[in-house]
């Protein structure tokens, strides 16, 4: 009886959190990304359900935090209250690439303007739980928006319902759209 009355019940995500997607990133296509938003205007970036890299069983090779010679996620270093020193992100701007075994690489970004206050560093040491639980502990990356954009920080994303309305019409025209 118990169990029944704790699948009913809204998971953490579901009840504190707003979904927000992006697909399509940089029109390759299924690469769809998930904001979760907090009341509080923290958001999580995370793999949208539908990324290729959760689809097939594919496994994950490495995940890396260095974007370029000059920056890695991994050096970001906040401090403070206002959350001094962490890094400025555009809505484009790469968190990280994953590697599969089967040589795909995939780059996740951010989706949203804000300061990175941390990175998931424990996806490097147990890379299936991007794929286990991509909406917890799984996730990418944290994001804090300036206060002044925090309503209009989810302008350009989808809602849920539009998310769903996206995937319906990916699977009515090709039979594996994702895959």
């Amino acid at each position: 009886m118990a169990t029944e009355d704790q699948q009913g019940a809204p998971s953490v995500v579901d009840r504190y959190y707003t979904r927000w997607y992006k697909t399509d990133l940089k029109s390759k296509p299924c690469e769809d990304h998930c904001v979760l938003q907090h009341s509080n205007r923290i958001c999580i970036i995370t793999l949208a359900e539908s990324h290729p890299i959760l689809q097939n069983g594919r496994q994950i090779k490495s995940i890396n935090y260095q974007i370029s010679a000059n920056c890695s996620r991994l050096q970001n270093k906040v401090s403070g209250k206002s959350k001094r020193g962490g890094q400025f992100l555009t809505e484009l701007a790469p968190l990280c690439r994953i590697t599969c075994m089967d040589g795909e690489e995939y780059t996740v970004f951010s989706c949203i303007r804000g300061r990175l206050l941390e990175v998931n560093e424990d996806i490097l040491t147990n890379p299936s739980l991007l794929q286990e639980k991509p909406s917890t502990e799984g996730y990418i990356a944290v994001v804090l928006p300036k206060f002044e954009e925090s309503k209009s920080v989810t302008q350009g994303l989808l809602t849920q319902t539009e998310y769903e309305d996206i995937l319906s019409k990916r699977r009515s025209t090709t039979p594996e759209p994702c895959s």
